[in-house]
C-alpha cells in the first residue's frame, strides 16, 4: 500500500468539497489535503465578516469559491468572487482574502520548482 499524497479525504469515493469543513461563528476553519515543497490544497471556511490579510506567497495561489461570496484584494485590485468562480494570485503580488458573507473556498497553490543546477 502506498502512502497517499492527499490525505484528511477518503480515496475512491464522490465528495462533496463543501461538506469537509464547516463554519464556525467568528472564525475562518481550514482543512489541508495537501502540503509539500511542491503544492498546497487548502479548503477553508470563513465565518461572516472574517478575513485573511494582506500577505504574499512565492507560489501562484488559485482560490475557487465554493460557497457564499468572498472578496479578494490583489496588489490595488478588489475582486467580488460569488461560488463556482476561481481567480489567480500571482506569486509575489501581496493578496487578502475577506468574507463579503459566509463562504467556502479551494485554495491550491503551486510554488516553484527547483531548476537542476540552481
Amino acid at each position: 500500500m502506498s502512502i497517499p499524497y492527499l490525505k484528511n479525504i477518503e480515496h475512491e469515493k464522490i465528495l462533496d468539497l463543501c461538506s469537509l469543513v464547516e463554519y464556525s461563528e467568528g472564525q475562518v476553519v481550514s482543512r489541508t489535503l495537501a502540503q509539500n515543497s511542491a503544492v498546497s490544497i487548502t479548503l477553508f471556511a470563513f465565518d461572516e465578516n472574517e478575513e485573511i490579510s494582506s500577505h504574499s506567497s512565492t507560489g501562484d495561489a488559485m482560490l475557487t469559491v465554493l460557497d457564499g461570496k468572498a472578496k479578494i484584494t490583489i496588489g490595488d485590485q478588489v475582486f467580488s468572487l460569488n461560488a463556482g468562480e476561481t481567480i489567480v494570485m500571482p506569486a509575489g503580488i501581496p493578496h487578502a482574502v475577506a468574507a463579503e458573507q459566509r463562504f467556502k473556498m479551494q485554495l491550491t497553490v503551486v510554488f516553484p520548482f527547483p531548476q537542476p543546477g540552481v
